[in-house]
């Protein structure tokens, strides 16, 4: 199942022609973390024209963490040309492995005056660029989303199968999970200050995306930051 995330849109014009969008290329859910307007009003509907059951059926979130939680594979886009070390990827590239995964895959789109923050793609498990041009690189948001579906759809019909059979990576539940028990670990010992842990981790993370670690990968670093410290803690009793 393929679903659509949009991260805080302010246009009900911008959610309408999304939600068509998806009608047209198949997408099963449009999904809305913390919309800033009414995704279901009448400019919404208007601009959806026989595509209204896909904003009926849109799902709310408080967090994208939350929306892509139940997703094996999440893409985001990125326009922004400030996107510090986060590799960016090709269309091709990014969409040959989100289509081939199992399960519920996702593409994240952000919002419409200044994207998706880095911590937001950092939710995500790789992020792609449309080379739109480095004066202007920024694309209004329902185009955005038109030309990485078309782009999907251009994919399925032309990639062999399993071109991109590479195991499921952890989801972003997992994977803040781990950062968060390594973060507290590691502040107790001093290897973190509380001035750096944001920033350090952000690092780490990158690491564990770059290395498509798989859930069970991360449960097993994570029962052994946890089994760390409590040793550490055991020894001060």
């Amino acid at each position: 199942m393929v679903v659509v995330v949009l991260v805080e849109p302010a246009g009900p014009l911008n959610i309408g022609s999304v939600a068509r969008l998806c009608a047209n290329f198949g997408v099963d859910q449009l999904r809305l973390v913390n919309p800033r307007c009414d995704p279901k009003g009448k400019d919404s509907l208007r601009m959806a024209v026989h595509a209204g059951a896909r904003l009926e059926t849109a799902v709310t979130y408080t967090t994208l963490e939350s929306a892509v939680a139940d997703c094996s594979r999440v893409v985001a886009t990125c326009g922004r040309l400030d996107h510090g070390s986060i590799p960016l990827q090709t269309p091709d590239q990014a969409l040959n492995w989100l289509i081939a995964g199992d399960g519920t895959v996702a593409v994240v789109f952000g919002r419409e005056d200044r994207g998706l923050t880095n911590d937001e793609l950092r939710i995500c498990h790789r992020v792609l660029t449309l080379h739109s041009g480095d004066s202007y690189p920024s694309l209004n948001l329902s185009h955005a989303v038109a030309i990485v579906l078309h782009d999907m759809a251009r994919l399925e019909h032309t990639t062999p199968p399993n071109a991109e059979c590479s195991p499921d990576p952890a989801s972003a539940p997992q994977l803040s999970g781990l950062i968060e028990d390594a973060a507290d670990l590691l502040l107790e010992c001093g290897f973190l200050l509380p001035h750096t842990r944001e920033a350090r981790m952000a690092k780490v993370r990158d690491l564990l995306h770059r290395a498509s670690s798989r859930t069970e990968e991360v449960a097993m670093l994570r029962g052994m930051v946890r089994q760390l410290r409590w040793a550490m803690n055991a020894k001060r009793i």
